[in-house]
């Protein structure tokens, strides 16, 4: 096992050799990404990479503003109902897909049942549909997809009925992404390839391989006009410091994610083209409540308390990371909860596992591993570190075959607290730790029907406390998202992620 001073000198090893500029082509955005989407289907795909492509190349009812906030999308305004229970989204006239094929309400119906469809769609309920008469029992096979609560009023007209009041629908409808009904009903699950897909965005998909996609600005997109980029090309580059190489040999004019050890480097080398955002970004540790070595909470507090953040957070993260015992960001210092799980435990010493497995991927999660099991082995717990490809360590969660596992998500332009917090809820798509509790189920369902962003907030905030109160996963550290972005680009916010490339533009060489 690595102590820390030998995982020190091996992070500093790792660095970035300078690189000659090469000249950029014309009318062509270049973009770096960690991977391509797993399906351009969003009834199919699950990562974040999929997430970042959706927001070029389809179009929700509502959309995210250029500040992140809500704007209107393919609908132009919404309305609710008195009683909260039902959303009404009127369509802007003259939607067109990309082919030049209407776009209207009905469209919009047939494709919200199509989500939940368990035979058409692996989409986890999670944001938008958690609340919509019927979903979850349609997901579950209980009902047929046409009892979902949604309605065409006319062309025009879509109506979602809710099963509870959910303050936060117009929001969370900025990732529900109608298809082209026209397509799918002719290719199936192969409306996608290149070769038919058809969408509603700003881009739409011209070419694909394993390694890279290539977009073109579709003319039916219903504000086309403002889209100034014509063309973008998507390469996946999975290792991090590759990837930047590349970029600052002049191969890309966006990438993101740079090595976490290498910020201080080239915030230093890059100066205004090294971004630095704040964002909803959680790295935690997974903890596997079907262990019986885990299932003693003074055990799981006691695993917490252990771990040094500060060191995580300076030696791996320049001190761009913030240490925290929380899921939803606050100003305040992070230690209330350690000081408040120190007073619920009892003076008797909890039985620690004599020995856990780490599962992580390489990179930045494995040396935060063994940073964690060099604490824990000053407590006396003794850790296997099993190191694999994040596929392999998705499938092995999803099965229960591991103890911990070092996880982390980034909600990307999302800021509500619902988005830190409802992926731990039943249902959500890190509900995976075979954690049952109903009084946080309560409170989040509680949470999620408050209308009031400030109640809405309170209301989160007690279903955290009884999340934290029972470690029911261990917070390491709330992190800002970096972005190399080259001197070409233009248009982007400095504190918002370059995540809407419809908004960008190219400078002249």
């Amino acid at each position: 096992m690595l102590n820390r001073r030998a995982l020190l000198a091996a992070s500093a090893a790792t660095g970035l050799a300078a690189c000659g500029r090469r000249a950029a082509p014309e009318n062509l955005l270049r973009v770096a990404t960690t991977s391509l989407p797993d399906s351009l289907d969003p009834a199919r795909g699950e990562f974040a990479a999929a997430a970042l492509v959706y927001k070029q190349i389809h179009a929700g009812l509502t959309e995210y503003a250029s500040d992140g906030s809500v704007a209107p999308g393919l609908a132009e305004r919404w309305t609710v109902s008195p009683d909260g229970l039902s959303w009404t989204f009127h369509l802007r006239e003259g939607l067109a897909w990309s082919d030049g094929h209407p776009l209207d309400a009905h469209t919009v119906a047939w494709s919200a049942r199509r989500f939940v469809d368990p035979g058409q769609s692996l989409a986890n309920l999670g944001d938008f549909f958690h609340a919509v008469a019927n979903a979850r029992a349609i997901q579950a096979g209980e009902a047929a997809p046409d009892r979902l609560g949604v309605e065409a009023l006319d062309a025009r007209r879509v109506v979602f009925r809710l099963s509870t009041p959910l303050g936060l629908f117009p929001i969370l409808m900025r990732e529900f992404y109608p298809f082209p009904r026209h397509v799918v009903e002719r290719a199936g699950l192969n409306w996608v390839r290149p070769e038919n897909i058809v969408t509603a965005g700003a881009y739409t998909v011209t070419g694909e391989s394993q390694l890279h996609l290539d977009l073109a600005r579709n003319p039916h997109y219903y504000a086309a006009d403002n889209v100034a980029v014509p063309a973008i090309r998507i390469d996946a580059v999975r290792d991090d410091a590759t990837r930047t190489r590349l970029f600052r040999a002049g191969d890309f004019d966006l990438a993101d994610s740079p090595p976490p050890n290498q910020i201080a480097f080239l915030r230093q080398r890059l100066g205004e083209r090294f971004r630095s955002f704040d964002a909803p970004i959680l790295r935690y540790l997974k903890l596997n409540h079907a262990r019986p070595t885990l299932a003693d909470v003074r055990a799981r507090r006691a695993l917490s308390r252990a771990i040094d953040r500060e060191f995580i957070a300076e030696n791996f993260f320049a001190g761009t990371a913030r240490p925290t015992h929380h899921v939803i960001p606050r100003e305040a210092p992070a230690d209330p909860l350690a000081r408040r799980g120190a007073a619920l435990s009892p003076p008797v010493d909890p039985d620690l596992p004599e020995r856990v497995e780490i599962r992580t991927t390489t990179g930045v999660n494995e040396q935060i591993a063994i940073a964690i099991a060099d604490d824990w082995n000053r407590l006396g717990v003794g850790t296997e570190l099993l190191v694999t490809y994040p596929t392999d360590l998705y499938q092995a969660v999803d099965a229960g075959e591991f103890d911990i596992a070092v996880a982390s998500f980034n909600r990307g332009l999302k800021t509500d607290p619902f988005f830190m917090l409802d992926p731990f809820a039943p249902g959500g798509f890190a509900d995976n730790f075979n954690w049952e509790d109903d009084e946080f189920a309560r409170t989040m369902a509680t949470a999620r029907a408050e209308s009031d962003p400030a109640s809405r907030a309170l209301a989160y905030r007690m279903a955290e406390t009884r999340l934290l109160d029972e470690q029911a996963i261990i917070p390491l550290l709330h992190e800002r998202a970096h972005w190399l972005v080259g001197e070409r680009v233009a248009g982007t916010r400095g504190d918002v992620q370059p995540m809407l490339w419809r908004d960008l533009s190219l400078r002249s060489a």
